[in-house]
C-alpha cells in the first residue's frame, strides 16, 4: 500500500525537514508486521511528494499466533495491498515525530497551514463514496475518488470496494497525519490487533478538537472501536464538547455577563436581534439557521415570527443548547411549534450537510469567538458547503469600545473574544468572502451611530449573486 503526500508552498523541500526524512536518501524501517520505505520521486521549488510504500509479510503477521484453525484468509486476504490500521501504525512509528508537531529545524513550520494533499492506494471503503465524502469534506477537504472494477478483464463482475482517494486542503502536516491515522482504519473491514481500553483513549487523544463535532462521529467511533458496544458508549460520553468558562475576578461580573452590562443601557442586544430579524425577514426566507444560536435568544424571536417555517440553531456548547431549549420551554412547545424548530451540536470549523440547502442563516456575534486561523474554515463552512442564499452576520465594532469606561482602544468587550475588527478591517474581510463564493454584501449600522466612531454593532448582509439575478 502507498500514501503520498504532496505540497506545492515554496520551497517545497521545507516537507522534508517537516517529516523528518531527507528528500535526497531512499529509507527503510522494519516494521512487526513487514517493512516500510520512504523516498521522494519529486523535490523541487515549486512541489515536493514524498511516498510511504508498505511491504506487508502476511504470514509473518499470522505466524505464532496460535490460532490453531488453519484459516486459509490467515494467508490469503488484501493486507499487503489495501490501507488499513496497519497504514497507521507506520504513520505512527514512521512519522511520529511530524504526527506529533514537532519539527526541530523549523518549529515555526510545523504550525504553519501548508497546501497539502495525500494519496492513498487503495482503501478499502464500507459504505462506498458517499460515506468517504461524509467523513472526509466535513473537515474541510476537497475529495477525489476513483473507484476500481474486481477485474479490468471481466466488466460484468462489477466494482470492487477499493478506492485510490486524494484529499487535498489547506492545514498543518501534524493536522493531516492525525486525521489519516484515525480515519483509515474506519474504513476497512478490521483491525489486524485486539481493540481495547488503550484504543479508545487513542481515539479520544486524536480526535481531540474535531472528532466532537463532526456529524458523523457517531459512525467513526463505532467503526474505530470495532463495534465493541461498552467503548462505544463510553467514547461518546467523554466526546462531549464543553466551552471551559472564564473565571470572573473578584468583584467583578460573570464573564459571560460582562457585554450584557456594557450592551444594557441602550439595549444593544435587543437592537441587534431586531436588527437581525428584520434582514431574515427581508430575506423571503423560511428555512433559517441561527449558527452559534448560544443560549437561543434569536431563536425565541424567530420562533414568534410565522414567516419562518423551519429554524434550526446550531452550537458547540452542549451545555448552552441545555439552556436554550429550557428558555424556549421545549416541554410545553405545542405539537406545531415544536415541529418548526430543532437544536443540533456542530462546530463552524467543519463542514456539516445538515446545514445544506437553508434559505439564510444569521451568525449573530460568533465570529470574534474563532481564533483567526480559523477564520478560513468557518467561511468555507458557511459561505462555500452551507451556501444559503442570505448569510446575515454581527461583530462588534472596535472603534466604538473609547465609548465604555473600563475597554478603551486596546481591550476586547468580552474575554473570549479573539479580536475585534474596525469598520474597514470588517468589511475588507466581508467584501473578500463575498467575491470569493458568488455574494454581494451590504452593511448595516446597529445601536447608535457615532459621527467618528461609527455604530456599537456593525451587520453585513450577504446575497446570493444568482439570487439577485433571478429577481432583476
Amino acid at each position: 500500500m502507498l500514501l503520498t503526500i504532496s505540497t506545492t508552498r515554496r520551497p517545497a523541500g521545507d516537507l522534508g525537514f517537516l517529516l523528518h526524512k531527507h528528500p535526497g536518501r531512499f529509507q527503510s524501517y522494519d516494521l512487526s508486521f513487514g517493512k516500510a520505505y520512504v523516498f521522494y520521486p519529486e523535490s523541487v521549488d515549486d512541489r515536493c511528494t514524498a511516498c510511504l510504500l508498505l511491504d506487508v509479510d502476511p504470514v509473518g503477521l499470522v505466524r505464532g499466533k496460535g490460532s490453531g484453525n488453519g484459516l486459509l484468509s490467515q494467508y490469503v486476504n488484501d493486507r499487503p495491498y489495501a490501507a488499513s490500521s496497519l497504514l497507521s501504525v507506520a504513520i505512527s512509528q514512521v512519522y511520529g515525530t511530524a504526527l506529533q508537531g514537532r519539527c526541530k529545524d523549523r518549529p515555526e513550520l510545523a504550525a504553519t497551514p501548508l497546501p497539502l494533499s495525500a494519496r492513498i492506494d487503495v482503501l478499502p471503503v464500507r459504505g462506498g463514496e458517499r460515506f468517504l465524502r461524509a467523513v472526509f469534506e466535513p473537515l474541510g477537504y476537497a475529495v477525489e475518488a476513483t473507484r476500481h472494477p474486481l477485474d479490468d478483464r471481466f466488466p460484468a463482475w462489477g466494482e470492487s470496494p477499493y478506492f485510490s482517494v486524494t484529499v487535498a486542503r489547506e492545514t498543518t502536516l501534524a493536522e493531516l497525519l492525525t486525521h489519516l491515522y484515525v480515519l483509515v482504519p474506519v474504513f476497512d473491514n478490521a483491525k489486524h490487533y485486539y481493540v481495547g481500553d488503550d484504543e479508545m483513549e487513542k481515539l479520544l487523544a486524536k480526535g481531540a478538537g474535531w472528532l466532537a463535532s463532526h456529524p458523523e462521529k457517531e459512525e467513526i467511533a463505532r467503526r474505530y472501536l470495532k463495534s465493541q458496544p461498552s467503548l462505544f458508549r463510553q467514547a461518546l460520553d467523554r466526546l462531549v464538547v464543553e466551552e471551559q468558562p472564564l473565571e470572573a475576578e473578584a468583584g467583578e461580573p460573570a464573564v459571560d455577563k460582562v457585554e450584557d452590562v456594557l450592551e444594557k443601557p441602550m439595549s444593544l442586544n435587543e437592537q441587534r436581534l431586531g436588527a437581525v430579524t428584520s434582514a431574515l425577514r427581508a430575506s423571503g426566507a423560511r428555512r433559517v439557521l441561527d449558527l452559534g444560536c448560544g443560549e437561543g435568544k434569536l431563536l425565541r424571536a424567530l420562533l414568534k415570527d410565522r414567516q419562518f417555517d423551519e429554524i434550526v440553531g446550531m452550537d458547540v456548547s452542549i451545555r448552552s443548547l441545555e439552556v436554550a431549549r429550557e428558555r424556549l420551554h421545549f416541554d410545553r412547545l405545542s405539537e406545531r411549534q415544536a415541529a418548526r424548530i430543532k437544536l443540533i451540536h456542530g462546530s463552524l470549523n467543519y463542514r456539516d450537510r445538515r446545514l445544506e440547502g437553508f434559505d439564510a442563516a444569521a451568525c449573530v456575534e460568533v465570529v470574534e469567538h474563532l481564533d483567526p486561523p480559523r477564520l478560513s474554515a468557518f467561511e468555507r463552512a458557511v459561505f462555500e458547503f452551507a451556501r444559503p442564499r442570505t448569510v446575515v452576520l454581527t461583530t462588534p465594532n472596535r472603534e466604538y469600545n473609547v465609548t465604555w469606561e473600563n475597554v478603551g482602544p486596546d481591550k476586547l468587550r468580552h474575554p473570549d473574544h479573539r479580536f475585534e475588527w474596525t469598520r474597514t478591517e470588517f468589511q475588507t474581510w466581508a467584501q473578500a468572502v463575498a467575491a470569493r463564493h458568488g455574494y454581494s454584501v451590504r452593511f448595516v449600522p446597529v445601536g447608535p451611530v457615532d459621527a467618528m466612531l461609527g455604530p456599537p454593532t456593525q451587520m453585513a448582509v450577504f446575497q446570493k449573486a444568482e439570487t439577485l439575478n433571478a429577481g432583476s
